[in-house]
């Protein structure tokens, strides 16, 4: 009866529809039953579909014991509206369904939905990157894989590695181009889905919304200006609550002390309170979460139980919401969390308990599809009591975010390149956009180091080697001090001393004056005067 648990991703809504039905045909007892003197087999009672889906439902993991029994009874009627079930004269549709004695079948016909033809390509990753000194649009790469080294030819190993063998060119530090508002936001937007996606662990964003309708906007207002609570402040206070909202949701709060405007207070005066506000939200020609967000918050509850991870996807999306729905919903949770856990407040109904009926009331002004989705009652409860249960959490900057966030900013800011002397033909004419690293895979990279970086500096040793207009003395300096930087590639061109022999041949040496007197039996005798010039 539990069923198998419908994960995060685009149109889950449709595949709990489908799976709720399998689940119902598949185990709803058939008898034989009588009506207006004539039988009917394989038929069930209307209290009977209500008796066994309520209990199917509340013991079902994607939705839970939140589900009450006038749930389950509306969504029967939806299964009549879309024949999944019909009467035993084959009626449906405009039929009515109520909790009563009367006989109904199943269709022979499946009645799931199919799902969407454009669903998302596998196997791809929509993360936005951000280009740190342009404009910052959104392209495809991967988030959570780290980006590999770029791969350098011979001739920039040549420039980078200069150093080693004594060829420094000249260079100069050049600060790079400041990064304009427009800038941070888009990078607010980029890392914003980027951690969302990553929370979800979804191949891609597709499905769940569209991000061209984001305004990056909505993001920064959202994470800066707030008060000291962490409840949004607007700039236009036409898009806030009236202030006749505000009172009474304040007094209802902070009930018995929140009565600023020391009304007189009379029985059943909360009760009064409680539908001004309810029927001010519930008059919202727009649900606080947006229809736009839909998918997004319904993918959100296929990863409960994991309540921690569920919290962070709620955070992050929270922020893509406009400002005012923000600030709403802020306001909104906080009073009905408020006033399940205030035990002065009196019942605000008498037949249902304060978190029921603060559940019930607000569920459709939270969260609803455009499209009049079958599941909305059911999906907006499971949220919605979740939200209300953990509001304080739930409507938080992610802290991580904000962090990862303001690091790349500042990374960004103080960034630096170096320009070598030579490489700007024209000052006068703008440099090309910087090229940026692409990500490959680790075999890749691997053939490449070995490709590309060992086999330019290969090519550097052996122009060292062959350079005619270079003394020896010069060539041999320079090829230790190679030695020294790439011992492995060095050892590999001269593996033994005969190879070194090989590239600086001995000349044949001069024998010096001493060395040919050396080379005499008898050493030459002082020369001695036979004569005298005396006469």
């Amino acid at each position: 009866m539990d069923g198998k648990m419908i994960g995060p991703g685009p149109y889950r809504a449709t595949k709990l529809w489908n799976e709720t039905i399998k689940l119902f045909r598949g185990g709803m007892p058939l008898k034989r039953h009588w009506a207006h003197f004539r039988s009917y087999d394989n038929s069930f009672t209307a209290s009977e579909a209500v008796d066994y889906l309520y209990v199917l439902l509340k013991h079902n993991q994607n939705f839970g014991p939140e589900v009450t029994r006038y749930q389950s009874l509306q969504l029967l009627r939806k299964f009549l509206k879309n024949h999944v079930i019909e009467d035993v004269k084959g009626r449906f549709g405009k039929e009515d369904f109520d909790d009563n004695g009367r006989l109904y079948r199943f269709p022979p016909q499946s009645p799931l939905k199919p799902l969407p033809q454009h669903a998302p390509v596998a196997q791809r990753k929509l993360v936005p990157q951000i280009p740190p000194w342009h404009d910052c649009e959104e392209t495809q790469v991967s988030n959570r894989l780290p980006m590999k080294p770029l791969v350098l030819n011979s001739e920039s190993w040549n420039k980078r590695h200069s150093i080693a063998i004594g060829e420094v060119a000249e260079c100069k530090l050049i600060r790079k181009r400041d990064l304009t508002p427009k800038n941070v936001v888009q990078i607010w937007k980029s890392m914003t889905l980027t951690h969302l996606q990553g929370i979800l662990g979804l191949q891609s964003l597709d499905g769940l919304l569209d991000s061209k309708l984001l305004r990056p906007e909505h993001i920064v207002h959202n994470v800066f200006s707030v008060n000291k609570q962490g409840i949004v402040v607007l700039k236009n206070r036409a898009e806030d609550l009236p202030h006749w909202v505000l009172s009474a949701m304040k007094c209802l709060a902070n009930w018995p002390n929140g009565n600023d405007s020391k009304q007189p207070m009379y029985p059943g005066f909360e009760r009064d309170v409680f539908r001004t506000v309810a029927e001010h939200f519930q008059r919202l020609k727009e649900p606080l979460l947006t229809f736009h967000l839909y998918e997004m918050f319904v993918s959100i509850l296929g990863l409960l139980p994991k309540q921690q991870v569920v919290v962070e996807a709620l955070q992050a999306c929270c922020l893509l919401l406009p400002p005012p729905s923000r600030r709403k919903l802020q306001l909104l949770l906080r009073l009905m969390a408020k006033a399940c856990h205030n035990d002065t407040l009196p019942p605000l109904n008498e037949a249902i308990g304060t978190r029921t009926l603060m559940v019930q009331t607000f569920s459709r002004c939270i969260l609803y599809s455009a499209d009049e989705v079958d599941l909305d009652e059911l999906l907006a409860t499971k949220l919605v009591t979740f939200m209300m249960d953990n509001y304080e959490n739930v409507l938080k900057v992610p802290t991580d975010l904000h962090r990862s966030v303001e690091e790349h900013l500042a990374h960004l800011r103080r960034a630096q390149q170096i320009k070598y002397a030579g490489t700007d033909t024209d000052s006068s004419v703008e440099s090309p956009p910087h090229a940026y690293c692409r990500q490959i895979s680790k075999e890749e990279f691997e053939e490449q180091r070995v490709t590309g970086s060992q086999g330019a500096m290969v090519e550097l040793l052996e122009s060292l080697i062959k350079d005619k207009a270079m003394s020896t003395k010069d060539k041999k300096k320079k090829l230790k001090q190679f030695q020294r930087s790439y011992p492995d590639i060095y050892h590999s061109r001269f593996p033994t001393p005969a190879s070194v022999a090989a590239v600086f041949p001995e000349r044949s040496q001069r024998l010096r004056p001493h060395l040919v007197f050396s080379t005499l039996k008898k050493p030459l005798q002082p020369f001695q005067r036979s004569w005298s010039f005396r006469s």
